[in-house]
């Protein structure tokens, strides 16, 4: 009758004024009845009116125990009972539910078999969705050490490379012809952008096991400190950058300047050819902040406005734009790890709107 491949067990807190030998031989064809009257470890419990204040509190005490992982609990409601189950709508309560259906007496077997079928079915979906979530948190643990790991371990040999290349070209530039030469700056100049892709993936494997505490965070502080960093490549491609007073929101402050930086830079070093002009926005939507940064540069196409934010993809040449690919996949990553979503909206030519949001600091936690 279940989905799980044991027997599920049932522990029956019906007193012998609810005919509790009546309904344990009713459920022991089914299932593995448990007939202890001290709340133990089950799958479900089957409580009656009679009985449901005494156990009250060691069963609120599993059920709280037991979430997220769902712990049914099914009460018998009689007629002739003076103390009657009142309880409000399940829509109206918060998680972890106490009790998760009301059955009426005198028992109708089939409904009753029905009922906790669908609840023991459900109990055991969520033992598989919890055992999943742990094996991918795991997995995704043991990634992030990879990347670590090999990000690392790749420095030192790459940084070698790299200075005797350098060292081969002031000892013997003058020695070399212009095609070896040509051969050598190649070759360094692959050094450094392989550098500057391990370092990104360093820095994307830190953003969730070496980030900072959410505290609450001034975002016209963030958006200050990042215009100072940048003002050199601010000054350089003449950029005009305005914004609305920005709120105060829940997040780790280095990794917002990060967020900021990543997209105010890409906004001016995308301008074409034009004096890049790029407009920073906020607007209030429920419990989050909606943070857009608008520029009015190349563009990029519908088609590709999913794929940006994956790690090393790249829609132009090292020729044409310098880069890692690895930028707005940082930024996808440090909006997730703040509980919002970043999304972009665009058309070749016509500029880009890098939306994402963040919780308010009045935003009820979870």
């Amino acid at each position: 009758m279940n989905s799980s491949d044991r027997q599920q067990t049932i522990q029956l807190l019906v007193g012998e004024d609810g005919n509790r030998a009546a309904v344990r031989e009713l459920l022991s064809e089914h299932y593995d009845v448990i007939t202890d009257q001290s709340v133990t470890e089950a799958d479900c419990y089957l409580v009656d009116d009679y009985t449901f204040p005494e156990h009250h509190s060691d069963l609120l005490e599993r059920v709280e125990d037991a979430y997220p992982v769902f712990c049914p609990v099914v009460a018998i409601r009689r007629e002739d009972s003076s103390l009657r189950l009142t309880l409000p709508d399940p829509g109206d309560r918060e998680p972890p539910l106490l009790v998760n259906e009301t059955v009426d007496a005198p028992i109708d077997p089939p409904v009753l078999f029905r009922r906790l079928d669908t609840l023991l079915t459900r109990r055991q979906q969520s033992l598989e969705l919890r055992h999943y979530i742990t094996r991918l948190k795991e997995s995704n643990k043991s990634l992030e050490q990879f990347a670590y790991a090999a990000s690392h371990d790749l420095q030192e040999p790459l940084r070698m490379i790299s200075s005797y290349l350098q060292l081969i070209e002031q000892r013997y530039g003058n020695e070399l012809d212009e095609e070896v030469d040509e051969f050598l700056d190649f070759a360094i100049d692959g050094a450094n952008r392989m550098r500057g892709m391990i370092d990104g993936l360093l820095e994307y494997s830190r953003i969730d096991t070496e980030g900072g505490q959410l505290t609450e965070t001034e975002l016209n502080d963030v958006l200050e400190d990042v215009q100072a960093d940048l003002q050199m490549k601010i000054d350089e491609h003449d950029a005009a950058i305005t914004s609305d007073s920005l709120p105060r929101i829940e997040g780790d402050p280095d990794q917002l300047r990060q967020l900021f930086q990543n997209l105010l830079s890409n906004a001016i070093e995308y301008s074409g050819d034009e004096q890049p002009e790029v407009a920073v926005e906020a607007e209030r939507s429920g419990t989050e902040w909606q943070i857009s940064v608008t520029d009015d540069g190349i563009g990029i196409d519908p088609d590709d406005q999913e794929r940006i934010f994956e790690v090393f993809q790249r829609l132009h040449s090292h020729d044409e734009y310098a880069g890692t690919g690895i930028g707005l996949a940082l930024c996808k990553r440090i909006v997730k790890r703040h509980g919002g979503r970043i999304w972009v909206d665009s058309e070749p030519g016509e500029g880009s709107t890098f939306t994402f949001t963040l919780p308010a600091v009045d935003a009820p936690r979870g």
